[in-house]
């Protein structure tokens, strides 16, 4: 049975990622801080690992992916949009709450499953979750748009780092999917254009799926009509 873990993985793409892989037979491992939420999932699927973990907890994380044992593949999911506004009305602390969970929570799953890929000896592939805005960002998204930005650097980096070992780096950026991050921007913009998550996590599912001599380097999926091309 393929094993793959997902952080952020109670709610969200995180969520409907996991049920997809769940239903396609996958034995999968569910890391978020809600343990309420996981337990739903394990309750409902016999091939459902809940471990409750805080991304940014390089003590739990270590614990969680010892719990699990093999990997196949790692879903490096768990993100914060932050506020909106610009750079001079964002509180530190906010900034710094943004980063400790898309930087160094996306560093702590990526280095533990490296560490764990490497050791198997039989390779395996981490697909971290970028965003539109690692490329083009919105108005009033600096604590996003520089995080995610980071991500593109370290699946660069892992891309190459991993190759003496097999193992496969991509990035996914998903463009407004609706999900709870998603919810809060479309609140404030009714008209915002928006896809069925479902999307997002069937194209997680593709690149997961490829053979080990193939990669999905960088996939975006985005709402059709979003202003993504050109926008400002």
């Amino acid at each position: 049975m393929k094993t793959i873990l997902i952080t952020g993985a109670s709610s969200g793409i995180g969520r409907d990622t996991a049920e997809l892989f769940l239903d396609q037979g996958w034995r999968v491992g569910l890391i978020a801080r809600r343990a309420d939420r996981l337990a739903e999932i394990a309750d409902a699927y016999p091939n459902a690992v809940a471990l409750p973990a805080d991304v940014t907890d390089a003590g739990a994380m270590r614990g969680a992916f010892d719990a699990f044992g093999h990997i196949d593949v790692l879903f490096n999911n768990a993100g914060l949009f932050g506020v909106s506004g610009p750079i001079d009305e964002i509180p530190l602390e906010v900034w710094t709450e943004v980063m400790q969970v898309n930087i160094n929570g996306m560093f702590i799953a990526a280095q533990l499953a490296f560490e764990r890929m490497r050791g198997q000896n039989t390779g395996g592939r981490i697909i971290n979750n970028g965003s539109l805005s690692a490329y083009v960002p919105r108005p009033g998204s600096v604590c996003y748009t520089m995080s995610k930005h980071a991500v593109t650097g370290l699946t660069r980096t892992l891309s190459l780092d991993g190759r003496p070992f097999n193992i496969a780096c991509g990035q996914i950026d998903i463009g407004n999917a609706e999900s709870e991050l998603v919810a809060g921007l479309k609140a404030a913009n009714p008209d915002m254009d928006t896809m069925d998550v479902k999307h997002a996590a069937s194209s997680v599912l593709h690149m997961a799926q490829m053979p080990p001599e193939a990669n999905v380097q960088f996939m975006t999926v985005m709402a059709t009509k979003m202003p993504y091309i050109g926008r400002g």
